[in-house]
């Protein structure tokens, strides 16, 4: 399995100062500061990035235990809620909602629940933010 990376350069001070983000494969580019993290300032940030990671990885991992259980998704779309609290010791990621709507034929709602209870825990992103409370509502679109 290959590694992955990214950069992220910061200039100035954390308030007053902006960065860049830089993903290796080339396929994004933006700037994030103070204002886009912890206000709404223009640019990405770290959550919203965890964010789209881990609803990308969610409906992949959906997707394959579905597959691997005989069900062949039409498709499955995942939104992650990444929250960012202030906490005594400073901001954490306390929480990640997920919201998937998944397009399943001739499958159970039961068997879809419990398929995507398993997406959820076997899910490498979720794995990697097991520290945080992470949630999921599955709707199984007919």
């Amino acid at each position: 399995m290959p590694t992955r990376s990214a950069d992220a350069t910061w200039e100035g001070n954390l308030p007053d100062g902006n960065g860049v983000m830089t993903m290796e494969s080339g396929s994004y580019e933006g700037p994030f500061s103070f204002r886009s993290r912890f206000e709404d300032g223009d640019g990405t940030n770290p959550e919203e990035l965890i964010a789209a990671a881990h609803a990308g990885c969610f409906s992949m991992a959906f997707s394959n235990v579905l597959d691997e259980e005989g069900y062949t998704p039409d498709s499955v779309d995942t939104t992650a809620e990444v929250t960012l609290r202030m906490l005594e010791d400073g901001p954490a990621i306390t929480k990640i909602h997920l919201n998937s709507t998944a397009s399943v034929p001739d499958i159970d709602e039961d068997t879809f629940q419990d398929l995507a209870d398993a997406a959820k825990s076997g899910c490498p992103v979720s794995k990697a933010l097991a520290g945080s409370e992470i949630t999921l509502d599955a709707t199984l679109r007919s």
